[in-house]
């Protein structure tokens, strides 16, 4: 999908129009939804990495209802999107890039799972307190955001730097 963040996501944060929609039909073949369902199922997916605002939510079904790849039907003030033969067909011919964009969500999610939680709880309390090592951990969470959206070649550099420094933090 190559692109910025890291080549898993295409555009850095935010999808095309093209792969959105491909997202939501994927998503409307799983089950029939709302546009804010599929807003929550998308940044579920994404582990909170990628939120797509109802600006471009409702403007992508509103696009897939007029060429036939997606139904509305009216719930009171509330529409429920499902999608259409013609939307099966065209997701069934699409499926692969469908299938990449979810996993390449899903991968970013989990990722972003992992720093939050390695970077959670590490408090006052835990290393004794260390104004060094608060320090340290807030220089490396910046030093990180300025990098992202770099090549493989850097992103493979930056890994290889926080594993050694996992291994010695970790050698007794």
């Amino acid at each position: 999908m190559g692109g910025r963040g890291g080549g898993d996501f295409p555009g850095g944060r935010k999808l095309g129009s093209k792969e959105l929609q491909l997202v939501i039909l994927a998503l409307l073949a799983e089950r029939p939804a709302h546009g804010y369902e599929l807003i929550k199922a998308i940044e579920e997916r994404s582990g909170g990495f990628y939120t797509p605002s109802p600006g471009m939510i409702y403007p992508a079904l509103t696009y897939l209802n007029e060429i036939g790849h997606a139904s509305i039907e009216q719930e009171g003030a509330r529409k429920l999107y499902s999608i259409t033969a013609e939307g099966q067909s065209y997701l069934a011919s699409n499926r692969a890039t469908a299938d990449a964009i979810l996993d390449a969500l899903s991968r970013i999610g989990g990722r972003m799972s992992e720093v939050r939680e390695a970077f959670a709880g590490f408090g006052e309390s835990e290393a004794g307190g260390s104004e060094e090592v608060h320090r340290a951990r807030h220089a490396l969470k910046d030093a990180l955001r300025r990098k992202r959206g770099c090549d493989a070649g850097e992103a493979k550099r930056i890994a290889d730097i926080l594993n050694r420094a996992t291994a010695e933090i970790l050698h007794d």
